[in-house]
């Protein structure tokens, strides 16, 4: 049986496009980034979250797998 990939060796092997959550750590504690895959190299992974562009060190993802794409958004009701 062969071992799953560690967080940074799925990171490295995804395409950049691919939706994923990566947990890392961040100052005393721990912190999400949901977003799609930018790039990875074998310092950093990119993360494209709603918000901004996440580069996190490989060093620092404790967690890392891909989400399915997000739900569609609702209209509102009027």
């Amino acid at each position: 049986m062969s071992q799953p990939p560690t967080p940074a060796g799925f990171l490295a092997a995804a395409k950049p496009g691919t939706r994923v959550v990566v947990r890392y750590r961040f100052g005393d504690g721990l912190t999400d980034a949901l977003g799609h895959l930018v790039s990875c190299d074998a310092g950093a992974c990119t993360i494209r979250t709603r918000q901004a562009d996440v580069v996190i060190p490989l060093g620092l993802v404790v967690a890392a797998k891909q989400v399915p794409p997000a739900p569609e958004r609702r209209r509102p009701r009027g």
